[in-house]
């Protein structure tokens, strides 16, 4: 689940196991294909998998299934682009979208599971990120962390920068950087 933070590969895997569930004759392929290729008594190894040709192609269509969003059919091969960046700014839904304002959010009755389509930054429906508990627990133990333990300052003569960089994620254009300092008079909490 880690990996599934920087790299789609865990929500590739999830998708392919739930399809299989929906499919039962295509999980017993590939089980009977799994027993020829690797054996009953012999765990998988890196050498059987260019010879899993069925499985292989249940990847690919896991990664390529028709769906319908909307009642919109969207073929395989499409490329969906929603803009959540411009749906977490419309002004008919937030005051004042475009300042940072986390008060917003204390009173709200929103969370991350892509059912309010006010707010959905991990995805929605099917192809919601499966990671979104770890995400929010480890977002959270970070930042509060970081935030607890250190006051934090641009170096002199810089300028926070807080453009974005479009990509398969968002990203700030410039990375950040910042300088630490303790404020807890612990000194054991930094070892």
């Amino acid at each position: 689940m880690v990996v599934g933070g920087t790299d789609t590969s865990s929500n590739t895997i999830e998708f392919a196991m739930a399809e299989m569930m929906h499919n039962p004759e295509t999980m017993k392929r590939v089980q009977e294909e799994l027993e020829v290729v690797v054996g009953k008594d012999n765990m998988v190894e890196e050498s059987h998998i260019h010879k899993l040709s069925y499985l292989q192609a249940v990847m690919k269509e896991t990664l390529s299934e028709t769906t319908i969003v909307g009642g919109y059919t969207i073929p395989k091969g499409s490329r969906v682009f929603v803009n959540v960046w411009a749906i977490h700014r419309d002004p008919s839904i937030w005051k004042k979208p475009l300042e940072f304002n986390s008060i917003r959010f204390l009173d709200a009755n929103l969370d991350f599971s892509g059912n309010d389509f006010n707010y959905f930054p991990f995805g929605s429906g099917r192809r919601i990120c499966a990671g979104i508990s770890m995400a929010e627990r480890t977002v959270l133990h970070f930042l509060a962390t970081l935030v607890h333990l250190f006051d934090w300052t641009i170096p002199q003569g810089e300028k926070l920068e807080v453009s974005e960089k479009f990509g398969i994620v968002l990203k700030k254009k410039i990375p950040l950087v910042s300088i630490p300092t303790p404020r807890l008079s612990n000194p054991d909490l930094y070892k």
